[in-house]
């Protein structure tokens, strides 16, 4: 049984700001040298596509959530 649900649009928002630390501690490290402003697409890049993620996954969950409701009412209603 799971503990808890899954929830993608967290899971790319953690992934991204992972990169964006893992590229900030390259950088702090000397083993390569990035530019200040090379964060910025990423973190946003990274927070838009995990919004999106989660406003589809919502939407989805809805639906199923819905659907389910209308079949066990039909089923009732049958028999």
């Amino acid at each position: 049984m799971l503990r808890h649900e899954f929830r993608p649009g967290k899971l790319l928002a953690g992934l991204f700001l992972t990169l964006a630390g893992i590229i900030y501690a390259g950088d702090a490290g000397g083993t390569w040298e990035t530019p200040w402003f090379a964060i910025i697409p990423i973190v946003t890049g990274g927070l838009c596509l995990a919004a999106a993620t989660g406003l589809a996954t919502r939407a989805i969950r809805r639906r199923r959530a819905g659907g389910e409701a209308d079949a066990g009412a039909e089923s009732e209603g049958a028999g």
